[in-house]
């Protein structure tokens, strides 16, 4: 079933169970929860309390907004994922509990279903495999039609900046399409990198997805569900 037509004010944003070497991080995770918040927009994560994901929470938390946390049963059971926890975060999170929506499915396509469609945009915080896999699979989908939906990289410190030449070399080589770069949209921040702690990457992030026009994405398949007979 398609995800093209679900009417939201949320936003996914995807990133790591731990907090990174780089202060840079958190503060683009604090930037962007903030953002989020003071634009009525309602987070949706991996449901976490550690690392990048508990950050942002608390940030939308501490700004007024509210969160939705989907979280598998396996991870649920074993206490959650991650480790490390910035100052403040836990407190964040209890204090505010009566806006923190916890939805355990079964596994991680259900976790990343899920999400998708309580929103209508995408982010990417810098994480590790599991981060990088959610942020493929929404481009994916947008490729092959399954949504219409943005995807934004906050390229904190040039994190993504592998993935950007990834994307660039495929199309050199033939495997992906060239118009298909323009479903991934990078926030690159300041030149220089001694700047990214303080850059307001919530506000370049909004933004860009406020401009964002879903006519961009060209998709290669209508998705409907198969008819059966009675």
């Amino acid at each position: 079933m398609a995800l093209t037509k679900t009417p939201s004010t949320g936003v996914a944003v995807y990133c790591a169970s731990t907090l990174g070497k780089q202060p840079a991080y958190r503060s683009a995770a604090v930037s962007l929860g903030t953002a989020i918040a003071k634009a009525k927009r309602s987070l949706v994560y991996g449901g976490g309390t550690k690392g990048i994901m508990g950050v942002v929470a608390s940030a939308v938390l501490e700004g007024g907004g509210s969160v939705t946390g989907i979280v598998p049963f396996a991870i649920s059971i074993a206490g959650g994922e991650g480790t490390g926890s910035a100052p403040g975060v836990e407190d964040a999170l209890q204090q505010s509990a009566s806006r923190v929506e916890t939805i355990v499915v079964n596994s991680m396509n259900d976790r990343k279903t899920q999400m998708a469609k309580r929103v209508d945009g995408f982010f990417g915080l810098p994480g590790g495999f599991g981060t990088l896999d959610e942020i493929l699979e929404v481009i994916t989908w947008t490729q092959i039609g399954f949504h219409t939906k943005p995807i934004i990289l906050l390229n904190v410190l040039s994190y993504f900046e592998p993935l950007r030449q990834l994307i660039r070399n495929g199309i050199e080589e033939g495997f992906i399409p060239a118009d298909n770069e323009s479903f991934v949209i990078f926030i690159n921040g300041p030149e220089a990198h001694i700047e990214h702690e303080t850059f307001d990457w919530g506000n370049a992030g909004l933004s860009a997805l406020a401009s964002w026009d879903s006519a961009t994405a060209k998709p290669l398949f209508v998705w409907k569900e198969m008819e059966t007979e009675n």
